[in-house]
């Protein structure tokens, strides 16, 4: 070994170990001053607003027994909503692949393209879309869709692919 380095004397290893100790340490202090010295506090915000801002958004509230829920919990209605048409249905789920023919899907109004399938029958229409079928996952990836709005998206593309 001829001896040839970067460190020739004995001052030389004492920085280039210092160095060594001190960078890694400079460095975390600095992602640390990034990640949390930089917050911007508004000094004119009220510790109203600071309230609304920091509150829960939910309360639990824990009943015994058969007891009623007390008065302060909020009842939550169920919302009936009217079934979506077919056309609403397939701009909502289906026009993004079918609309374009992504991933092999075929184009509605495409003709000979849903010839075949619409030869298989509406009911392995309606199961397919239902339940997913090769690359379309089960109702078009919604799943809030029931199945008489599936159903209504099937008949609506069929009837535009005749």
């Amino acid at each position: 070994m001829s001896g040839e380095g970067f460190i020739k004397t004995p001052k030389q290893l004492i920085i280039a170990g210092a160095l060594a100790l001190v960078t890694p340490v400079a460095i975390a202090m600095l992602g640390a001053h990034l990640v949390t010295g930089s917050k911007r506090i508004d000094p004119n915000e009220s510790p109203a607003s600071v309230e609304q801002r920091i509150r829960p958004i939910g309360e639990l509230v824990k009943s015994e027994g058969t007891a009623p829920p007390p008065a302060a919990a909020p009842a939550v209605a169920a919302v009936a909503t009217k079934p979506r048409s077919g056309e609403e249905v397939y701009q909502l789920a289906c026009a993004a692949c079918h609309g374009a023919g992504v991933a092999g899907a075929p184009k509605t109004g495409d003709k000979a393209a849903w010839a075949p399938r619409i030869a298989q029958g509406v009911a392995t229409l309606y199961k397919h879309s239902i339940e997913g079928f090769k690359g379309m996952p089960a109702r078009g990836g919604n799943s809030s869709l029931t199945d008489d709005e599936v159903k209504a998206a099937v008949d609506y593309q069929v009837a535009q692919s005749k």
